[in-house]
């Protein structure tokens, strides 16, 4: 393969860099100097938050693909089950996750998905 085929892989490697890659430093740039207590920092991490919250929530009452045959309580109880887990641990988040994906797994194979 010559560098004619290859042309257009470079190009879009450079520009895909240049154009995050920019937005990442002008952020660590605006981010030192910003409030960690400040309240627009405050709103950023709650719209954060919120998103994060609404993208769990979709995925546990409104599944696609495998999800989708798995009944609702067994998706609410996996969801239990890490929160659960989450904050007996001290917030241990990882420990959350691996709790909450067993719990679900092993209720799929047990209801046979």
């Amino acid at each position: 393969m010559s560098f004619d085929g290859l042309w257009p892989y470079v190009f879009i490697a450079v520009a895909g860099w240049l154009a995050t890659d920019i937005w990442r430093w002008l952020g660590v740039l605006a981010g030192n100097r910003i409030d960690e207590n400040s309240e627009v920092l405050t709103w950023v991490k709650s719209v954060a938050t919120a998103l994060v919250a609404a993208v769990i929530a979709k995925l546990v009452l409104y599944p696609t693909g495998a999800l989708e045959a798995s009944p609702l309580w067994l998706r609410l109880a996996a969801v239990a089950v890490g929160a659960a887990v989450f904050f007996a641990t001290g917030k241990g988040q990882v420990l959350g996750i691996l709790a909450s994906i067993g719990f679900l797994a092993a209720g799929l194979a047990l209801y046979g998905v």
